[in-house]
């Protein structure tokens, strides 16, 4: 996706990153991929508890829970993000230090949002 000055939100961090970085994410991939694999069942637990008529409440818990897990994902994610990409570039310095505080603290700004 290509950055314009019209559209910083729309900048994907593949954009601003080298495709020869290692990602901060890395040493923990496959357990990222398990958590993300459950969470899509338990989504999918969610679309079949609606489509069998499941009282709400019982599918709002679902709905809280999957929320949940997909916030601690977000949170391992930034943390590694800011351990590894984001000190990196500070220790780095230069331009390239601002755009990766700034991509933090806009994360984060969207994870309160949520």
């Amino acid at each position: 996706m290509a950055t314009t000055p019209e559209s910083p939100s729309t900048t994907a961090a593949s954009d601003s990153t080298p495709a020869n970085a290692v990602h901060g994410y890395i040493s923990d991939k496959d357990r990222y991929l398990a958590r993300l694999k459950r969470i899509e069942g338990q989504a999918r637990g969610i679309h079949r508890m609606i489509d069998e008529d499941t009282y709400c409440i019982d599918i709002l818990t679902q709905i809280s829970a999957l929320t949940s897990a997909l916030e601690n994902v977000a949170l391992g994610l930034l943390d590694d993000h800011l351990k590894h990409c984001v000190v990196d570039a500070a220790k780095a310095g230069g331009p390239d230090a601002e755009v990766k505080i700034k991509e933090a603290s806009d994360a984060i700004a969207r994870l309160v949002k949520s």
